[in-house]
Order: structure tokens, then sequence, then C-alpha cells
């Protein structure tokens, strides 16, 4: 075949298959141009999930007349002029290819009436055939109606599925973009039946309220609310408590300058920074909204603008990752009462966690106040009698009995808390671990016997290239083959313990780009198989000091909820929950 120009139509159709996959594509297209247009209240309405009819009218700007017919070409847009503008793109819509790219695959009405003129007008066509403009009375505003979507284009259409499907997939593009942008009021009606109605948000408490209508008033319940700022970018969102994640990854928003966004580094930083909390193949959930220099973030790297390239991802990523793992290790303390108005406040404490000592001796004889004390000072409470004065009871009681060898049984102020003591102190024993390697100068233990291991030449020369990183968290390892490395001094609190297994895995894990953090959270899977090996195993007799000391480094050790693999170390029931299951009072 000759080389010749394609025609416009087929240009558009083409253009259609990037921009219009299904319905759910459609909406999502129109409601930007609606959000860029300043819209406030927003009205979808569908018919047959949008296939049959998709109408969508907003209070927004409008579109003057003598641009109406120009808002069907390819590539005319109002939102950038120049290659300045496209590096710093602030608005949803800029490449000017929706409306054209819709309108070539359907029947398209557009009515707008600009703010300030006396009446609207409209057209209905495509950019080969825009039609002519006639008056329409109208709002302020737009509308948008799009009616047999892929009528013209049959193969298309055939890859839409069920009725059922196609809507499911379009009340997720709106409720998502519902929750981008809080002060927007949106109203949705599917064949003629009120499917959803959220009013503007403006303020936290609203949107707190409009999160829990579009994710589950059970995710707000359960998550911690996060806001951070530092160097230019700012986060602020919801953290589900990791004992409610979720089994797929279905739940998990991020909007990064109000622009709905799935992108790999933001979401494995956010998994890693649930990594220490998380249960086997449980997935987090959130909604997190990022806010930077629309500079630092290239937003023209995907047809359907779902992913974005940073300028400096390293930063961002460790900027999400720290702020979430900050968040989730200063959670409410147990016991204490959630802030009125639904999720919990993320308290940033500087907690340190208890230092219990490995090994079998874990406590101290008791002081003769009822209490077996910790070695290392707690300035906690000890015991009955000895609370703080005005505080009553410490948050997870005092210890009662131990039931089978493995629950503490703990009265607190309010009803009863069950422990898993194994988890409990599989986790106090893993946060003193990171701490101690965390440290600035990490203490290292010369061996006697230095080992020797057995690596790959990739690995052992990976270990050469990160010797000073190695060397900062206490292992001194030095090439003395192709495929060997001799380990001759280790961090002292690992000392004892089967480190050439733990070692090997830790060089396996080494890249050419690994950074500081990243070797830490390498140490940290590693550390938490150390630190379950060394905790309290089922069916060992604790006495009831031992109970209370185990209870008091609970309460000071981050992330205490969970053990290192996710599981609960402790469930609470108030009275009230405990008079109910005995049906007291009815």
């Amino acid at each position: 075949m000759p080389i010749r120009q394609l025609p416009a139509h087929l240009i558009n159709q083409i253009a259609a298959g990037e921009v219009v996959e299904r319905p759910a594509s459609v909406v999502k297209e129109l409601l930007e141009n609606s959000l860029d247009a300043g819209a406030t209240r927003i009205e979808i309405e569908l018919e047959e999930a949008g296939i049959r009819l998709c109408r969508i009218r907003d209070n927004g700007n409008g579109i003057p007349r003598e641009e109406l017919a120009l808002a069907l070409a390819r590539h005319a847009t109002s939102k950038i002029e120049s290659l300045e503008d496209l590096e710093q793109v602030a608005t949803l819509g800029f490449r000017g290819e929706a409306l054209p790219s819709i309108a070539s695959v359907s029947r398209l009405t557009m009515t707008s009436r600009y703010r300030g003129e006396a009446t609207g007008f409209s057209i209905t066509g495509n950019a080969s055939d825009p039609g002519d403009l006639v008056p329409a009375p109208h709002q302020p505003g737009t509308t948008v109606e799009v009616r047999d979507l892929f009528f013209n284009t049959p193969a298309r259409r055939r890859f839409l599925r069920s009725e059922r499907t196609e809507f499911a997939h379009v009340r997720a593009a709106i409720e998502s973009i519902a929750l981008s942008r809080g002060s927007v009021a949106f109203r949705v009606q599917h064949n003629q039946r009120r499917v959803l109605d959220l009013p503007a948000a403006p303020s936290l408490a609203e949107l707190a309220g409009r999160v829990g209508k579009v994710c589950g008033e059970e995710f707000v319940r359960h998550s911690i609310y996060l806001t951070r700022d530092a160097a230019g970018l700012a986060l602020h969102g919801w953290l589900a408590m990791p004992t409610h994640a979720r089994s797929q990854p279905d739940l998990q928003h991020v909007f990064l300058n109000g622009r709905a966004i799935r992108d790999k580094l933001l979401v494995g930083a956010v998994r890693a920074a649930y990594r220490d909390v998380l249960y086997r193949d449980r997935w987090p959930a959130y909604v997190l909204y990022i806010d930077m220099d629309p500079g630092w973030v290239d937003v023209n790297a995907h047809p359907a603008k779902h992913e974005v390239r940073f300028r400096d991802p390293a930063r961002v990523r460790d900027f999400l990752r720290r702020s979430v793992e900050e968040a989730l290790a200063g959670q409410i303390a147990p016991g204490e009462q959630a802030p009125a108005g639904g999720a919990l406040a993320a308290e940033h404490r500087a907690s340190q966690p208890a230092m219990l000592p490995l090994g079998e001796a874990l406590f101290q004889p008791s002081d003769g106040r009822g209490a077996g004390m910790l070695r290392e000072p707690t300035g906690a409470y000890a015991g009955p009698g000895d609370e703080k004065p005005g505080s009553g009871l410490p948050p997870l009681g005092f210890a009662l009995a131990q039931l089978h060898g493995i629950y503490i049984l703990a009265e607190t102020a309010d009803g009863l808390a069950v422990v898993d003591a194994h988890a409990a102190h599989e986790r106090v024993t893993y946060e003193r671990l990171k701490a101690s390697i965390r440290e600035t100068n990490v203490q290292s233990q010369t061996l006697l016997l230095p080992e020797t291991l057995a690596v790959t030449e990739a690995e052992a020369e990976r270990a050469v290239q990160h010797a000073a990183v190695l060397e900062r968290c206490g292992f001194d390892l030095l090439r003395t083959g192709p495929d060997r490395l001799t380990l001759r001094a280790v961090p002292v609190i690992l000392a004892g313990e089967a480190v050439p297994a733990l070692v090997r895995r830790l060089v396996a894990g080494l890249h050419d780009e690994l950074t500081l953090d990243e070797l830490l959270g390498l140490l940290d899977r590693c550390l938490a198989d150390v630190a379950c090996h060394a905790s309290i195993r089922a069916n060992r007799r604790l006495s009831i000091e031992e109970m209370n000391s185990l209870l008091r480094a609970m309460e000071r050790t981050p992330r205490s909820e969970q053990c290192n693999h996710g599981r609960p170390t402790r469930v609470q029931l108030s009275l009230p929950e405990l008079d109910r299951l005995f049906a007291r009072g009815r």
C-alpha cells in the first residue's frame, strides 16, 4: 500500500482507542473537564452504564460561543500554550484529545453557557463534521451528552462487559474523582434511579464523611489520620490500621495535586511502610493526598494519565514511606480513646521501644510491690498501687492470669485485655533490635573464629561495593576469594545468634543502587526471624510480675498492636461489650 495521510475521522478513532476504553473512560474525561472549568456541582445521568446515554452537567465557567466548535477539534485546549506550561501542568486535562475522541465513537451534543453571556449554545457532531451552533437555554456551565457509545465501531462494543460490570467501573471512576475534590458536590443517576448523592465536603470532618460513604464507615472507624509537611512535599489522608488490612489491593487511593493516580513507586513506598505490621498476603488500605510543585512531576507519561514520572523519585518515595511508617508507629496508645469525629489522630510520639534482653532471662524478680520490672529502667507503672496520680489503671491494665500458657488476661480501666504473650514479646524484642541497629555508632563484636561464607561472585562484588554501609550496621565482611566472604564481626546485639544464615540472606538482597534505608529494610526482615526465635514460647508459664512487665513494655513499644508477621497481639473488650455477651441489663 502506498504511504498516504489518514482521514481525520480515522485519526480520531485511533486516538479514541487510547482515550476511550469503556464508558468509565468517558465519564472520567468529562468529569475532569468539569473540574478544570471550576465546577462546584456536577450531575451525572447514565443509562445502561453510560453505553446508551452519559449526560454530565456542571456549573463551571462554560465555553464561549466562538470556541464551542473548536472544543471538538483535536489538540485544541485552553489549558496550555507553551512548553513551560506542559512542564508544570496544574490541570487534570491538557492534551485536547478527550472531546474529539469521544465524539468520533458516539453521538455527542455539547451545550454551554459562558459566564456573562445571556444565553447558551449547543453543537452536535464531531471534529470532522461539527454541525451548526444553535441557541439553547442553559444555566452558566456546560452539559455534555454522549449517546450510543461505539455505535460506529462495533468491534469495540463487543469488548464491553455486562451492564453491571461496566457500571461498577463507572461508579469507581466517579467515586475516585469525588474523593479527589471534596469541595465539589456530585449527584449520580443510573437508569432513572438515584445511586449516589455526595454533598460538598469542604471541611475535614465532612471529607471524612465522604470517605466513609465511598470507602465504607468501617474503613474510617479503623483508620488513623495522617498529616505531614516537609521540604516542599505535603501529605495528608487516612491509613487503615494494620489489623484491618484487606485480602486484595482494592482500597488504595492516591491523589497527587488533585489527580487520581496509580503509581507503582508510591504503592511500593506505602507497602514498605506497612512491612513490619502486615499479615502475610494482606494489603494495606488508604486514602492519601500528596501535594507538590507541579514542576517536580511529569503527568504527560501515560495516555490515560494514571502514571506519572517524578523528577526526584527517591525523595518522594522516602518522604511517603517515612511519613506512613512514623504514623503507624505513633498510633494511639493501648486503651486511649479516639478523638471525636471518626478517624484516630496519628500522634508522632518519640516513643522508644522497650529494651528487653534476649534469651530466657527476661524479667527481674519482683520488687516486693506485686510486679516484676524490666531490666531497663522504665518509669512506667509497676503494678497495682503504683499508678500515676489521676491516671487510674495503665492502658493495658494489670495481669490477672495466664490462659493455656499462651494468653495473658488483664483487667483494664474499662474492661478486659487478652494478650498473646509470644506475639507481644516478639514485637517488643523486634523493635529493640531495630533500634539498636539504627544507632549512630553500632557496637560490633569480633568473632573468635571468623565465618567463611560461600556466595556467588556477583554477591561478593556487591558486598565489597557496600562494605561501608554494612560496617555502619555493625558487619565486617572481607572478600577472601572470587565467591567467598569472611565474616569477622557482627553487631553486639546479634552475638550468639545464627548470624551466618542471616548474613547470607542479607548479601543476597544487595543491589547496585542500595541505600542505607534499603539495607535497614533488608535487616529488618532478618531481625524479625531473630526476634521470633528469641521470644516467649507457648506453654511457658509466666508469673504475674513477668506478665505485668510485658504489658508495660507493650505500652511503650511502637506498632505493638501487631507482631512482626502482622498478627494482632491483643484484643480488648469493654464492660458494655462484656455485658452484651452475657445479656446483662436486658
